[in-house]
């Protein structure tokens, strides 16, 4: 198709390999026509494997001669805000895989350079994708749930560390452990659900307790490239209550690894018309029915693509001018705010003020 979106990603690991690369090729409005990777090797078997014409190992070289629209970021965290800003001055749209920087500055960044360019600049959330949360947002959008003024949420693992010893668990280029990790996912769900409330204040704990356990009983732990002689400098653990600017407050709770019976990922949201509670998949309603208090499952519609497909897809509808971002630069700002004040509050043990 002539006029097909020309995708470059940067960065040929596992979550580009996973994720990134099969939703581009199932779009037929866009195609990958460049890959970069600091490993020419890894680059050119994932070239190979995509049918991937021109290969690169150094982003800027990337930039000033591949003929690209899109670049799509699934480089170590570190990375992320650098890559996009040169990309954005490049007049590059951006796609970047979560978080969307290791610190508030440097998120900022990105977001002022995707002003000034005038182009599109989005950060994976794939979980407001999944259909429980496209449901719950029709739901509260709707009135339903009421006034939503508190809830929780987390994701839990028994033993899931990825890429033990890697760049996921060195500070210095992941910028934290299962915080930033999984945080950002259903931090992200349970903030848009409530109708994207500026935090104003946080309080948090986090901890390092399985940094010498080899066991695994999670698939997530097969991400990244582990390395028996590496570095393991993040947290395992990580706990928060967070405040907003309309009273409403989150509590959190993310880990790797602790002795709890299930790997689980969750959010519980609380209203004055009704409370809902997602885990694993799956979403009850708590409400009152003919002066009746009760409990419903809504049977949401079958799986069809997968969520982060479902994100790519809706990017490329930006990009054609078909639907409104949902994902705004702002609030990858206000995310990485919110991580960023955890890790200081834990280092400080007291709230800090946003």
């Amino acid at each position: 198709m002539d006029n097909q979106i020309k995708a470059a990603i940067i960065g040929a690991g596992g979550i580009a390999t996973v994720a990134h690369a099969p939703a581009w090729t199932a779009n037929r409005e866009a195609v990958i026509t460049a890959v970069c990777d600091i490993n020419r090797e890894k680059a050119e078997r994932f070239a190979e494997k995509y049918g991937i014409a021109e290969i690169y190992t150094d982003y800027r070289e990337l930039l000033e001669k591949a003929d690209i629209d899109v670049v799509d970021i699934c480089t170590p965290n570190l990375y992320h805000s650098e890559i996009a800003v040169a990309a954005l001055n490049a007049g590059k749209h951006v796609f970047c895989e979560k978080p969307d920087a290791i610190s508030p500055q440097e998120a900022q960044k990105m977001a002022d350079a995707a002003a000034r360019s005038g182009r599109t600049l989005m950060t994976m959330r794939n979980n407001r994708f999944s259909a429980a949360t496209q449901f719950m947002k029709k739901y509260i959008e709707e009135g339903n749930m009421g006034e939503i003024y508190t809830g929780r949420c987390g994701w839990l693992r028994r033993r899931g560390i990825p890429g033990k010893g890697g760049w996921f668990t060195t500070k210095e280029l992941s910028g934290g452990g299962s915080l930033i990790d999984l945080g950002v996912h259903f931090i992200d769900v349970a903030v848009w659900l409530m109708g994207n409330p500026k935090p104003t204040a946080v309080s948090g704990a986090v901890y390092t307790k399985f940094a010498d356990n080899t066991l695994s009983d999670s698939v997530h732990s097969q991400f990244g490239e582990k390395r028996d002689d590496g570095t393991f400098d993040v947290e395992d653990l990580a706990t928060g209550f967070i405040r907003f600017d309309n009273g409403a407050t989150l509590q959190i709770e993310f880990s790797w690894a602790s002795n709890v019976e299930e790997e689980c990922n969750f959010y519980e949201l609380r209203g004055t018309k009704a409370g809902a509670a997602f885990k694993n998949g799956k979403l009850k309603l708590f409400t009152e029915i003919a002066g009746t208090v009760s409990d419903v499952s809504p049977s949401l519609p079958g799986k069809g693509m997968n969520d982060h497909a479902s994100h790519l897809f809706h990017f490329v509808d930006v990009l054609k001018g078909r639907a409104e971002p949902i994902i705004l630069p702002e609030h990858g700002v206000d995310m990485i705010k919110i991580l960023s004040a955890i890790y200081e509050s834990a280092k400080q043990n007291k709230e800090i003020q946003l």
